[in-house]
C-alpha cells in the first residue's frame, strides 16, 4: 500500500509531491516534468504545465511502464499528485477563516518589497522609476473586486511559471537559500514566507485571480491568470498601456457572489489590514470614503415685492459635507517590540497598549524583553490597570489577551494555555518569533520543546514584574493589583506546584493583627514568635465570622497571630502550599491544635475531673459527634466543634454543599467527624459537670446538651439540620430565663383586668352612641319659638 497524502499538508511532504520522472505512460494531459531546456527550473514541487490540461493526482505509488528484463522488485517510484484535489485541500481545508487570504496576499507583497531592498544593496537600479516602496490596497464593491498592488521586485514569465505555477513551492524560501549562500549578504530574517501555499488562499473568496507583474529583469510586463476548480492557467504579455506598471506585482481578485458584500466592504478591508497586517515594515494604505466640509455660494432666494436686476443676484456662502474617496493609511502603529528598551519612553509604552488592546486605563506595569538562545523572540507584556469586566473572562484560558506575530505579521491570539497557564491568563502583551512551529495555515501553534521553552520564559517574565509592584515603597499600585488579580494568584498555587515558590510571596490576608491592612506571609514570619513552629490560619465566609470565632479565644491571648482565609478559594490555595519557609500551615478548626506552651499536669487534671462529663455527654449527643474532649484552644467560649484532622473544615463543608453541581453523596463521606470540645472554666460546663453527678437523667440537663451542641454547630461555622428546632429551643429557653424578671402579671391577673377594661370600652361606647330623641314641648324662652 502506497503511502497516503498527509492531511496536514507539511513543508516536506507537499514539497516532496513531485512529477514522475517515468510519465510516458500517463494518459494524455498528465502531469509531466518540462525540460530544462524549455528556460524553466525543475520545481520541486508540482507543476502546473500551461499548455496542457492536468490530470489527477494520485497519492498510490504511480504504475509505470515495465522495461524488459526489468526486475519488480528493484523498481522506484516517486509520489504523484492530483492538482485539483491538492488546490482544492490548500483551499477549503488548511484554513478556518477565509479573512486570512489578505494576511497572506500582504505578506507576499512584503516578501516582495523586502526583496527588491536587498537586491538595491548591490544594484540601485532595481529601484529606478519604481516610485515608493509601499502596498496599497482598492476594494471595489460595484465590481465586486479586490486589487492589491505592490512595488516590489516583481516576477519575469519564467518566475510566474515557477512561483505561482508550481504549488508549495516558496519563492521566498529559494530567495533566503540563495542569500546564504552568498556570505556578503546573508540571510534576512524579515521575510515571511515559508511554505508556498499562501497565494492560493486568494481562492477561499475568488473565483477567478489575475496577478499582473513587471519586474526590473524585464522589459515586458506578464498577466497571469486563473479561475478556481481549475488545473490549468493562463500567462500572457501586458499590451493595454494604461494597465502597465512602472515596477512590482498587482493582484485582482473577483470575489465570489457570497463574499462581495463582506470583502469588497472598504472598512472591512481596512479592520482586517489592522488586526493581521498592522506591524508590517512597509506602508500599506486603503481605498476608503471621507468627508470634509466645504464652502460653496448659492444664490438668495429675492423677496415678494424685490425684483433683482439680472446680474445682480446676491450670493450668499454656505458649509456642506463632501464625500470623497482617497488612500489612507492603515498601519501607522509601529512595532514597538523592535527598538531597543532603552530608546522607548513609558508614554510610548502606555500609548502602544491602549491602541493594541483598546483600553482607556494606563497599565500597571510592563516589561520588554528579547530572548536569545534555543528560541528567539521579542516581547511586551502589560498587567492591566483592573481586571476584566465580563466575567466570561475572567480565569478563562482563551481569553485574546496574548497577540502572535511571527516576523510582525500577526498570527493568532486564541490559544489554550500554550503560551500562558489560566491563572495568568489576565496578561496582555505581544509575542514577536521568527522560528515558531506553525502549520501551513499559520492558525495553529503546535506542541513542541520550543513552546514550552517560550512559555516557561515569558511565564518567568511576569513573575518578575509583579515583583517589582510589590517591592515598590508606594504600595497603591499592588493593592490595586492584588484587588484586581488576588484570585488568579492564588488560583495559581492551586494548579502550577512548579512556581508556588514565586507565588506564595505575592498572597495577601487579613489577620488577627492586621483586620484593616493585608499582610504577607513574610510579614507573617517576621512577626512570629520564636517559639512558634507553624503558621495558623481559619478560613470563614466573611471577616467579621473570622474575627469572633471562638477558636480564635486562646491563640489571641497568647498573642499569636492567625490568618483570616475568608473567600472561597484561599483554604484551598493554602493546602496546596502546605508549607511556606519551612512552617506548617495549621487550621485551628480543626482537631489536635497543638500551641506549644501547654501546662500537662494541669491538663491531666482537668482531663481527670471531666472525664465522666465528657462520657455523659457523648452518651446524650450520640453519633453526632466522634467523641468529647477538653479544649485547649477556648477561653471565654463554652464549647466549641471541630473537624476530624483529615475531614474537610465547617467552610469547606458550606463551599461543596453550595455547588451547583456537586456531589451529595460524597458530602458523608468527605465531612469527616466532629469532636465536641469543652471549657472546663465556663459556668455552664461546671453547671453541667455537677448536673452530670448528681442528677445524670435530668431532663433540663439534656436539653441544656442538645441546645448547647447546636448552638457549638452555628458558632463553629457548619448549618444546622433544623434552624426551625433550635430557634423553638432558644425560645424556649428565653421564656424560662425571662420568666417574672420584671415583675411580669399572673396570667389570671393579666385576662381579669382584660375583661374589665373590655366592660369599660363597651359601657363608653354605649354612653357616646346614646340617641336622644327632640322634645316637642317649646319653653318660653326658646329662641326658635315662631
Amino acid at each position: 500500500m502506497a503511502p497516503a497524502l498527509s492531511r496536514s499538508l507539511g513543508a516536506s511532504s507537499v514539497a516532496a509531491l513531485r512529477p514522475s520522472p517515468s510519465s510516458r505512460g500517463l494518459p494524455r494531459g498528465a502531469l509531466v516534468p518540462v525540460p530544462q531546456g524549455r528556460g524553466m527550473a525543475t520545481a520541486r514541487g508540482v507543476r502546473w504545465e500551461a499548455r496542457r490540461r492536468m490530470v489527477g493526482v494520485r497519492c498510490d505509488a504511480a504504475v509505470a511502464e515495465k522495461t524488459a528484463g526489468e526486475e519488480a522488485a528493484g523498481e522506484k517510484f516517486e509520489y504523484q499528485a492530483e492538482v485539483n484535489r491538492l488546490l482544492d485541500l490548500i483551499v477549503h481545508s488548511l484554513y478556518s477563516h477565509k479573512e486570512v487570504f489578505l494576511r497572506e496576499l500582504v505578506s507576499n507583497a512584503s516578501d516582495a518589497l523586502d526583496k527588491l531592498r536587498f537586491l538595491s544593496v548591490t544594484d540601485s537600479s532595481v529601484l529606478a522609476d519604481g516610485g515608493e516602496l509601499e502596498i496599497r490596497i482598492k476594494p471595489d464593491p460595484d465590481a465586486g473586486t479586490i486589487t492589491i498592488t505592490d512595488t516590489g521586485i516583481g516576477m519575469t514569465k519564467d518566475e510566474l511559471k515557477d512561483c505561482l505555477g508550481t504549488i508549495a513551492q516558496s519563492g521566498t524560501s529559494k530567495f533566503l537559500q540563495a542569500l546564504k549562500e552568498n556570505k556578503d549578504l546573508g540571510a534576512d530574517n524579515g521575510l515571511i514566507g515559508q511554505f508556498g501555499v499562501g497565494f492560493y488562499s486568494a481562492f477561499l473568496v475568488a473565483t477567478k485571480v489575475v496577478v499582473s507583474t513587471k519586474s526590473p529583469k524585464s522589459d515586458k510586463q506578464y498577466v497571469w491568470e486563473a479561475e478556481a476548480d481549475s488545473s490549468s492557467y493562463i500567462i500572457k504579455e501586458e499590451t493595454d498601456p494604461e494597465k502597465m506598471l512602472a515596477r512590482g506585482t498587482q493582484i485582482t481578485l473577483f470575489l465570489r457572489d457570497d463574499d462581495k458584500y463582506e470583502f469588497a466592504d472598504p472598512s472591512r478591508i481596512q479592520g482586517l489590514v489592522k488586526n493581521y497586517s498592522q506591524f508590517v515594515s512597509f506602508p500599506i494604505y486603503t481605498w476608503q470614503e471621507k468627508s470634509r466640509t466645504v464652502e460653496v455660494e448659492e444664490e438668495e432666494e429675492s423677496k415678494e415685492g424685490e425684483e433683482a436686476a439680472e446680474g445682480e443676484k446676491k450670493k450668499k456662502k454656505k458649509t456642506v459635507t463632501e464625500k470623497y474617496w482617497d488612500w489612507e493609511l492603515a498601519n501607522e502603529t509601529k512595532p514597538i517590540w523592535m527598538r531597543n528598551p532603552k530608546e522607548v519612553e513609558k508614554t510610548e509604552y502606555n500609548e502602544f497598549y491602549k491602541k493594541t488592546f483598546n483600553e482607556f486605563l494606563d497599565p500597571l506595569a510592563y516589561t520588554h524583553f528579547t530572548t536569545e538562545g534555543e528560541v528567539e523572540f521579542r516581547s511586551v507584556l502589560y498587567i492591566p490597570g483592573m481586571a476584566p469586566l465580563s466575567s466570561e473572562e475572567i480565569m478563562s484560558p482563551k481569553t485574546k489577551n496574548i497577540r502572535l506575530y511571527v516576523k510582525r505579521v500577526f498570527i493568532s491570539d486564541d490559544f489554550d494555555g500554550e503560551l500562558f497557564p489560566r491563572y495568568l491568563s489576565f496578561v496582555k502583551g505581544v509575542v514577536d518569533s521568527n522560528d515558531l512551529p506553525l502549520n501551513v495555515s499559520r492558525e495553529i501553534l503546535q506542541e513542541s520543546r520550543i513552546v514550552r521553552i517560550m512559555r516557561k520564559r515569558l511565564v518567568r517574565k511576569t513573575f518578575d514584574m509583579i515583583q517589582e509592584i510589590a517591592e515598590k515603597d508606594d504600595q497603591e499600585d499592588f493593592k490595586k493589583f492584588w484587588e484586581s488579580f488576588g484570585k488568579f494568584m492564588k488560583l495559581g498555587c492551586i494548579e502550577d506546584t512548579g512556581n508556588q515558590k514565586r507565588l506564595a510571596p505575592l498572597l495577601r490576608f487579613y489577620s488577627s493583627k492586621n483586620e484593616t491592612d493585608l499582610i504577607s506571609l513574610d510579614q507573617y514570619v517576621e512577626n512570629m514568635p520564636e517559639n512558634q513552629k507553624a503558621i495558623y490560619y481559619i478560613a470563614t465566609d466573611s471577616l467579621q465570622s473570622a474575627k469572633t470565632a471562638p477558636f480564635l479565644e486562646k491563640l489571641v491571648q497568647k498573642d499569636i497571630e492567625v490568618l483570616y482565609l475568608i473567600e472561597p478559594i484561599d483554604e484551598v490555595a493554602i493546602q496546596n502550599l502546605q508549607t511556606y519557609k519551612e512552617k506548617k500551615f495549621v487550621d485551628i478548626s480543626k482537631e489536635d491544635l497543638e500551641l506549644g506552651d501547654e501546662d500537662e499536669d494541669k491538663e491531666k487534671e482537668s482531663k481527670q475531673e471531666y472525664t465522666l462529663l465528657c462520657d455523659w455527654i457523648k452518651q446524650q449527643l450520640g453519633d453526632k459527634v466522634a467523641k468529647v474532649q477538653i479544649s485547649k484552644r477556648l477561653s471565654s467560649s463554652p464549647c466549641v466543634l471541630v473537624s476530624g484532622k483529615f475531614g474537610w473544615s465547617a467552610n469547606m463543608e458550606r463551599l461543596m454543599k453550595a455547588q451547583t453541581l456537586g456531589d451529595t453523596s460524597s458530602l458523608e463521606f468527605m465531612r469527616g467527624r466532629r469532636i465536641f470540645e469543652i471549657n472546663p472554666d465556663h459556668p455552664i460546663i461546671k453547671d453541667l459537670s455537677a448536673a452530670c453527678k448528681n442528677e445524670p437523667e435530668s431532663t433540663e440537663a439534656k436539653r441544656a446538651v442538645e441546645l448547647l451542641y447546636e448552638t457549638a454547630l452555628i458558632s463553629s461555622g457548619y448549618t444546622p439540620d433544623s434552624p426551625s428546632e433550635l430557634g423553638g429551643k432558644i425560645y424556649e429557653m428565653m421564656t424560662i430565663a425571662l420568666g417574672g424578671r420584671w415583675g411580669r402579671p399572673d396570667t389570671e391577673e393579666v385576662e381579669a383586668s382584660a375583661s374589665e377594661a373590655n366592660a369599660e370600652a363597651d359601657s363608653a361606647e354605649g354612653a357616646a352612641t346614646e340617641v336622644v330623641e327632640p322634645s316637642e314641648v317649646r319653653t318660653e324662652s326658646d329662641p326658635w319659638k315662631d
